[in-house]
């Protein structure tokens, strides 16, 4: 068959593609609509206001405010400083329970993964309030503790820090514990016996062989747990009672107490963008989609 001949078939499979191309796009059309709908354009409108000075014209003041104001400084180290600590808590909890678990039988460990996902058949509303009612000074942890001599006077446990990040690990813990203990349900145990077989110690062989290969599951937990923390609002604004103020706490107060869309879109827009900077920052360290899908 000459090339002559062949420039037909090339056409009609050009063609061929190009139709299918259509087709695709208009079968996905009804999702890329919705994306644009629910997504693009409240983006688009938030970007939009974060320009809008109180004058009403285009300025940068809203940005300019917060490079100025020492407070907006605060606002976001106190953000990033509960979003480490929470994960850094989560990391530390939920390593040695999602590896408890994967050792488990899989009877045993199916129930007790129901232990991890019964919080979510709870309102995040419900148990934020329920660890006020524990943690207040005359609450069941400061009353029990002083019945058992374990102190002498209430402690200070909510509206503070500790409070936060008591009521925010507990929330937080099953978004670290589902991926990793999917990655390790995945790690073989022919690795470790393996690892045992050419001499290696149990202590050796967890931490040059299991640990490594489960780092792609540790890693998506922690991202998933970071990310969630930097937007979160009940748990501070509950727990912090008014002491830890994170960015959301301050947008919500931009347009409640001052009425300042502007100000507030401004503090939505860069959350946005560092929330995408640490996502493209985690891309160029590991494939997301091995992350998110918890595979090596």
């Amino acid at each position: 068959m000459t090339a002559v001949d062949l420039e037909p078939n090339a056409d009609d499979l050009r063609r061929q593609g190009d139709r299918e191309r259509w087709a695709m796009l208009g079968l996905a059309s009804p999702a890329v609509l919705t994306v644009l709908v629910i997504m693009v354009l409240p983006v688009g409108w938030l970007f939009y206001l974060s320009f809008i000075g109180e004058s009403g014209g285009f300025s940068l003041e809203n940005y300019g405010r917060m490079l100025e104001s020492k407070a907006y400084g605060r606002i976001f180290w106190t953000t990033f400083e509960v979003s480490f600590l929470t994960t850094g808590i989560c990391v530390l909890l939920g390593y040695p329970l999602a590896y408890f678990f994967a050792q488990l039988p899989r009877r045993a460990a199916a129930v007790c993964m129901l232990t991890v996902l019964l919080p979510f058949w709870t309102s995040l509303l419900v148990r934020t309030y329920a660890w006020l009612v524990l943690l207040q000074r005359k609450g069941l942890v400061n009353t029990w503790a002083i019945d058992l001599g374990l102190w002498d006077e209430p402690l200070a446990l909510v509206h503070n820090m500790t409070g936060t990040l008591i009521g925010m690990v507990h929330i937080m813990l099953p978004f670290l514990v589902l991926p990793l203990y999917g990655a390790m349900k995945a790690i073989s145990g022919d690795y470790v016996r393996a690892a045992a077989n050419l001499g290696a110690g149990p202590t050796a062989a967890f931490w040059g062989v299991f640990f490594p290969l489960s780092l792609p599951g540790l890693f998506a937990g922690s991202l998933i747990v970071f990310v969630l923390c930097l937007g979160f609002f009940v748990t501070p604004a509950v727990l912090g009672g008014g002491r830890v103020i994170m960015v959301s706490m301050q947008i919500t107060t931009n347009i409640e107490l001052f009425f300042n869309w502007g100000a507030a879109s401004a503090l939505g827009v860069v959350l946005l963008a560092i929330t995408l900077g640490i996502l493209f920052a985690a891309s160029r360290l590991l494939r997301l989609d091995a992350v998110l899908g918890g595979g090596h």
